[in-house]
């Protein structure tokens, strides 16, 4: 569960650029130990009940598949510091025009008074869609901490609607 359980008004992140690509970046409390949130991150059975279906290699230097919502991803771990830090890259190998061929996805955890604090970022990023993938990030942790939590995840369309206004907002501010 985490500390913001119930209330789906939060925007739970920020948008910046770097080198003319776009970062979406999340910051959430869990009140979850570090090892269930990892577990939550790294094991494939979980992944698939609030991410999608993960199959491969879950290795540093590993090849993997992921079909979910957004369709079909080939990906490779790039760092694992087990309970603090994962890095992967995730490549569309059906990018329609305007979209990323692959985007990285570092996810940091720490331990803080009982909770886990967990920060996401996704680089790489087309900056006119900055907000739709804004918005997607933050429904995945969302999606996550219902998962955690043992909620029902939420509907991911009203979620969008409600989120993208805000999102293109601060994408505005982008440069």
């Amino acid at each position: 569960m985490t500390s913001n359980a119930g209330s789906r008004d939060r925007i739970l992140g920020s948008l910046r650029s770097k080198d003319g690509e776009g970062i979406a970046r999340m910051e959430e409390r869990f009140d979850a130990s570090i090892d269930d949130l990892w577990s939550a991150l790294t094991q494939p059975r979980r992944l698939a009940a609030w991410y999608g279906e993960v199959k491969g290699d879950l290795h540093v230097g590993g090849e993997f598949h992921v079909r979910h919502a957004g369709g079909k991803r080939a990906g490779r771990v790039d760092a694992c510091e087990p309970l603090q830090h994962l890095r992967v890259t995730l490549r569309d190998p059906e990018a329609k025009p305007g979209q990323p061929e692959q985007v990285v996805t570092e996810a940091w955890l720490s331990a803080d008074d009982g909770q886990t604090v967990l920060v996401v970022e996704t680089s790489g990023l087309p900056l006119p869609l900055l907000a739709a993938y804004g918005v997607g990030v933050q429904i995945h942790v969302e999606n996550l901490a219902d998962h955690i939590s043992g909620r029902e995840a939420g509907k991911e369309e009203e979620r969008w609607e409600k989120l993208f206004p805000t999102y293109e907002a601060l994408a505005a501010e982008v440069s």
